[in-house]
């Protein structure tokens, strides 16, 4: 039986192959929460975008909190609640608590630049590296530096000649 960890890595590597450039904070957040949606879908499962929560709604409000993602996976598999969030926010570590004392896997994505606090288990975190710049959020790729052209480069050191 799953921990939730493998499952947690595997969303891990899905997003892991999500980029973006110069969305505002809302856009990466929904181009978050529709990769992990494609995600579930992408293993054959119910997905669920806003599904109910069993966390109540903080006052004056009345009802339940929803969920970001939720998945609902075939053959008695435990279900999966996600929340998707830029910020450490108390309430949704909170949220997630709950799902997972209800019997669901609960799994945190974050993203940003960090750093990332770990949520306390039951509740498993998911990360994704973003930085901000003046046109808005992107990605940060893990890719070497272009090479310059073997016409630019020098392929054996000389001295030049002493001018006095």
């Amino acid at each position: 039986m799953d921990d939730g960890t493998r499952t947690a890595e595997s969303l891990a590597a899905w997003l892991h192959d999500l980029h973006f450039t110069d969305l505002a904070e809302a856009a990466a957040t929904a181009r978050i929460v529709d990769a992990v949606a494609q995600w579930g879908e992408s293993r054959g499962w119910r997905v669920y975008r806003r599904a109910p929560s069993v966390f109540p709604l903080p006052p004056p409000l009345k009802g339940h909190s929803v969920l970001d993602v939720a998945c609902a996976r075939p053959g008695g598999a435990q279900p999966i609640a996600v929340e998707v969030d830029r910020l450490d926010r108390q309430r949704t570590v909170d949220k997630l608590l709950a799902e997972a004392a209800e019997g669901r896997l609960a799994i945190w994505v974050r993203w940003g630049s960090g750093p990332f606090r770990p949520p306390p288990l039951p509740v498993h975190l998911v990360t994704r590296e973003a930085a901000k710049a003046k046109g808005g959020w992107h990605t940060v790729a893990d890719l070497p530096a272009p090479r310059h052209s073997a016409a630019l480069e020098a392929t054996e050191a000389a001295e030049l000649p002493w001018e006095s």
